[in-house]
């Protein structure tokens, strides 16, 4: 598996994208200020991620997605250790991320990684989000997030 920077004239793999986050006007958003990342594996796109600069010192994983043929074979934790790498290497000093509520497994991946869970954003999926989202059996309401010191 290879991880590489989305080339500039490249269509950004949007399916894989909207498996982390349904909204297709925030994931174009983020896509127009951010940095896209995708894993391929045999020149098939099976994972992706986006970096956003908030500001010199802190960047955040704003999306993070694995094709569901390819889930369960460490490669959201490849993407997550290569994202990291990345923006130590871009000199910043603080990674942020953040999931819903009812996104167990990847509140428990993000911890894995590294991430402590810094705050929530109560009510962010029902002020942002149209449809209500169900994960896991629970109503996923409030954005948890986490960050990490990388120096």
């Amino acid at each position: 598996m290879q991880i590489r920077k989305l080339n500039i004239n490249e269509a950004p793999p949007i399916d894989l994208l909207l498996l982390a986050d349904p909204s297709l006007p925030l994931v174009k958003e983020y896509l127009n200020t951010g940095d896209c990342y995708v894993a391929e594996n045999n020149k098939e796109i099976i994972g992706v991620y986006v970096l956003l600069s908030k500001s010199p010192e802190t960047i955040e994983l704003i999306n993070i997605a694995v094709s569901e043929s390819a889930q369960g074979k460490g490669i959201g934790k490849q993407l997550i250790m290569d994202a990291i790498q990345r923006s130590k290497v871009k000199g910043y000093q603080t990674i942020e991320v953040g999931t819903g509520n009812s996104s167990i497994g990847q509140l428990a991946l993000y911890q894995k990684c590294g991430f402590r869970i810094t705050s929530i954003d109560r009510d962010f999926f029902t002020r942002h989000y149209k449809e209500d989202i169900f994960e896991n059996g629970i109503w996923c309401r409030d954005m948890i997030r986490l960050s990490q010191q990388l120096n």
